[in-house]
């Protein structure tokens, strides 16, 4: 049977390292199931002094390959999750990636004891997960299949549905690249032991959910964070997704 890039199906696991989909006849299966949705009225909190860095410039408006990336309202935001570099709390060899499930952090660990941390949203409550990888694909502007009963559930989806063109031996369907697409701007997939354990750590236009527990299992990054992440994580890049002490 043929294979597509992110085509999704029910998960039947509730775990990131358990049994992988076996086989060549396997499709290649996203546990991004979620889409974007109206963000909620948040209060402007308290901001830290300025920084080495501006963090509205961080995450101002930016053209990417042609799409454009409106600005983060960093006001309603918690400080704690902007990209900023700290000690390094994970013990790890650099150029590892650490999500730290119970904080929603994600650290890029970095040379002399440093990282680069990350606010990010992880999976709500049924979809915990843990253990250790490797991001094996990287993609710019992925495509987005639904599964078919996300569909079922949301008729509205059914033109983004996979369909497999036995002619020319392609997947059509899909939503196609763009800011509301629900892997955002970038995905990094990741597998384990040579399989694609169906998780992706990949950006979102809703920045309202970084920091909570919101999506089907993936980790979801401001797109301005997770196209920062994406030109400093080569292929094989190990992955540790903890949910054990916290590190602050």
């Amino acid at each position: 049977m043929p294979t597509v890039d992110d085509f999704p199906r029910v998960l039947t696991r509730r775990r990131l390292l358990t049994t992988a989909a076996a086989g060549a006849a396997t499709f290649s299966l996203s546990a991004c199931v979620s889409v974007p949705s109206t963000p909620p009225a948040v209060r402007p909190l308290p901001q830290p002094e300025p920084g080495p860095a501006s963090y509205s410039a961080m995450y101002g408006p930016m053209v990417d390959n042609g799409y454009e990336i409106p600005p983060v309202p960093i006001e309603k935001i918690d400080p704690r999750l902007y990209r900023q570099e700290v000690p390094d709390p994970t013990g790890e060899r650099p150029g590892t990636i650490v999500v730290n499930v119970s904080q929603h952090f994600l650290y890029l660990v970095r040379e002399g004891g440093r990282a680069l941390r990350y606010g990010v949203g992880l999976g709500r409550a049924g979809f915990e997960w843990s253990g250790r990888a490797e991001i094996a694909r990287k993609r710019v502007w992925p495509k987005w299949f639904p599964p078919a009963e996300m569909i079922d559930r949301q008729p509205e989806l059914e033109e983004y549905r996979a369909k497999y063109d036995e002619a020319t031996g392609e997947w059509n369907g899909g939503m196609q690249p763009g800011i509301m697409n629900p892997l955002g701007a970038r995905a990094l997939y990741i597998y384990e032991d040579g399989k694609d354990t169906l998780y992706r750590v990949h950006g979102s236009p809703e920045w309202w959910t970084i920091g909570k527990s919101v999506s089907s299992g993936c980790v979801r990054m401001m797109n301005q964070d997770v196209i920062h992440l994406y030109d400093q994580v080569p292929i094989d890049s190990p992955i540790l997704v903890t949910d054990g002490p916290s590190m602050v």
